[in-house]
C-alpha cells in the first residue's frame, strides 16, 4: 500500500545536481523556472514593486531567489534544508541574498517584514497549507503580494503530474508528490481570504509540445530543450498572485 506522506527529504541530496541533472524531475523545475519568473517580476513592476523587499519561501537550490536578487531585488531565501541553501547560495552571482534555513510555519521575521512573498512548488509539500498562507500573511506588508506555484487536485493531475513523470523521468522518487496534498484553485483562493489577502491573477504552465522529443520520450532523460508555456488552463499547475489587504 502506497505511503500518504509526501517526501520531503529528497531535497537534501540534490547538492550540484539542482542544476546539473537531466536524469531527474528537478530539470523540470529549471525549465518551468524560465516561465515564472518572468511572469512575476512583470506582475511586480506593474504593482509598483520595482524594487522590493522579497522572501522565497521554500527556495530549493535558489532559481528565483536568485533571479529576482539578479532584478535588483533586496531577497531573503528560506528553506527547511539546509543542503539545498548551501547550493542556492553558492549559485547567487549576486552574494545579497539573505539565505537561512527556516520552518515556514513559524518565520523568524517580525509582522509585515517584506514588500513580497513567493512560494514555488511549496504548498503541496505542506500537510496545512491555510495555516502556512496565514504566516506568509502575517510577514507580509499591507499592499504586499503573494506568489504561488501549485497543483490542482483531479484524476488527470494525478495522471500527468504524478504518473507520467514516474513513467518517464528517472531518479523520479516515490512520494515526491500525493495527491491528496494537491489544492484546487477555489481552495488556494479561499485559504488567501482567510489570511486577508485576495487572489487577482492566475494562470496555467504546460509543456511546449513541440520541444518534446517524441522519439526520445521513453529515454528517462528530460529534454534539454523542453520549454514551457502559460496556458489559460488551470487543470494541470497554476501560477497566482494575491495581494494582502491595505486595512486589516
Amino acid at each position: 500500500m502506497a505511503s500518504s506522506e509526501v517526501d520531503n527529504s529528497i531535497y537534501e541530496t540534490y547538492g550540484e545536481r539542482w542544476y546539473t541533472a537531466y536524469d531527474d524531475p528537478i530539470a523540470l523545475l529549471r525549465a518551468e523556472n524560465k516561465v515564472k519568473t518572468p511572469w512575476i517580476l512583470g506582475r511586480m513592476t506593474a504593482a509598483g514593486f520595482s524594487k522590493a523587499f522579497v522572501l522565497d519561501v521554500g527556495c530549493g537550490g535558489g532559481f528565483l531567489s536568485n533571479e529576482m536578487a539578479r532584478a535588483g531585488h533586496s531577497v531573503t531565501g528560506v528553506d527547511l534544508s539546509a543542503e539545498s541553501i548551501k547550493v542556492a547560495a553558492a549559485h547567487d552571482e549576486t552574494c545579497s541574498v539573505k539565505y537561512l534555513v527556516a520552518d515556514a510555519f513559524h518565520l523568524p521575521f517580525a509582522d509585515e517584514s517584506f514588500d513580497v512573498i513567493t512560494a514555488m512548488d511549496f504548498l503541496e509539500h505542506v500537510e496545512d497549507p491555510k495555516k502556512v498562507i496565514t504566516e506568509f500573511s502575517r510577514v507580509l506588508k499591507p499592499g504586499g503580494l503573494f506568489f504561488f506555484h501549485t497543483f490542482n487536485r483531479n484524476p488527470l493531475a494525478w495522471l500527468v503530474i504524478i504518473k507520467f513523470v514516474e513513467w518517464l523521468v528517472k531518479n523520479t522518487p516515490k512520494n515526491m508528490h500525493i495527491l491528496r496534498l494537491f489544492i484546487k484553485p477555489s481552495e488556494l483562493k479561499e485559504y488567501c481570504e482567510s489570511a486577508h489577502m485576495k487572489v487577482y491573477s492566475l494562470t496555467g504552465i504546460r509543456p511546449k509540445l513541440r520541444s518534446i522529443p517524441l522519439l526520445r520520450i521513453f529515454s528517462g532523460i528530460v529534454p534539454k530543450g523542453l520549454s514551457f508555456k502559460l496556458t489559460p488552463s488551470l487543470l494541470l499547475s497554476y501560477l497566482g498572485v494575491a495581494r494582502k489587504s491595505a486595512t486589516l
